[in-house]
């Protein structure tokens, strides 16, 4: 769950099953799901709502924003390494994001 509220496949106010329907769609028990929900509302991905169950949090969430602040630096970190690897001296690799930002912008 927590990698489909960070691509935004699960999206901001959306109700999650139901921890006994969770347990039962994926064979396990209500114990694991309820450790798990728990875990992802520590974690600020989820909130409970008492009496209508569990929601997804805005992903402007300080929590959600810090976990996707770490996907940007390892997939950044990444692309530095193989910038390195493919001679790419500093300024080309500004260039290249630059470029990318705007053809994103544009999309």
């Amino acid at each position: 769950m927590k990698e489909q509220i960070l691509s935004g496949e699960l999206t901001e106010g959306e109700m999650l099953p139901s921890l006994r329907q969770l347990a039962k769609d994926l064979k396990i028990s209500v114990l694991t799901t309820t450790r798990a929900y728990n875990e992802l509302e520590e974690e600020g991905f989820i909130q409970s709502q008492q009496g209508k169950g569990f929601f997804v949090m805005s992903s402007g969430s300080e929590l959600i924003r810090e976990q996707l602040i770490r996907e940007v630096e390892k997939n950044l970190t990444s692309a530095i390494q193989a910038a390195e690897r493919a001679s790419l001296s500093e300024a080309e690799l500004y260039d290249l994001l630059r470029l990318l930002l705007e053809v994103e912008k544009d999309a």
